[in-house]
């Protein structure tokens, strides 16, 4: 296995993001799983628009166990979609700079731990409220967050220290 492919005329060029490359493929498995839940109950219920099958006070998405299946896949989606990007963001970063692949590789899979089991052991539980959930809640932000120090810590030289 090659560490650099060609570009242009067949000048090499170095694979700089290798794990990150690598865990494209099962966080796009699973955000495609999340994307096609929502399509299925939209086409089940015949609801096209809006995140609710039934508009009636007692589904309202206010109430803290709503178990809407629409909602609830709706707003699984939309937390994947909202952390994930962000820790690939991270990822790139340490590993650009040169951070240690075998612990990235690890950190990532525990992000795909925690975002699997947010919904599977989470939302999609009785009214929401699967233990999954704030584990992976927790989970995530501890990635997010170690990730963000990890890529500063790395370019630490650059500011002098």
């Amino acid at each position: 296995m090659s560490s650099s492919a060609s570009v242009g005329l067949g000048i090499p060029v170095p694979k700089m993001l290798p794990i990150t490359g690598t865990w494209t493929l099962p966080f796009a498995a699973y955000f495609a799983l999340l994307a096609n839940r929502v399509v299925y109950h939209r086409l089940k219920n015949e609801k096209y628009l809006g995140d609710k099958i039934s508009s009636s006070p007692s589904s309202s998405s206010s109430s803290p166990n709503s178990t809407d299946p629409l909602y609830i896949a709706t707003r699984s989606h939309a937390n994947f979609v909202e952390n994930v990007p962000l820790a690939f963001l991270f990822t790139a970063v340490a590993e650009l700079n040169g951070g240690n692949r075998k612990w990235i590789n690890y950190a990532m899979a525990g992000l795909l731990m925690f975002r699997v089991a947010h919904v599977e052991l989470g939302l999609t539980r009785e009214n929401a409220l699967g233990g999954g959930r704030p584990i992976s809640y927790y989970g995530t932000q501890a990635f997010l967050g170690g990730m963000a120090a990890y890529g500063t810590w790395l370019c630490r030289g650059y500011w002098g220290f």
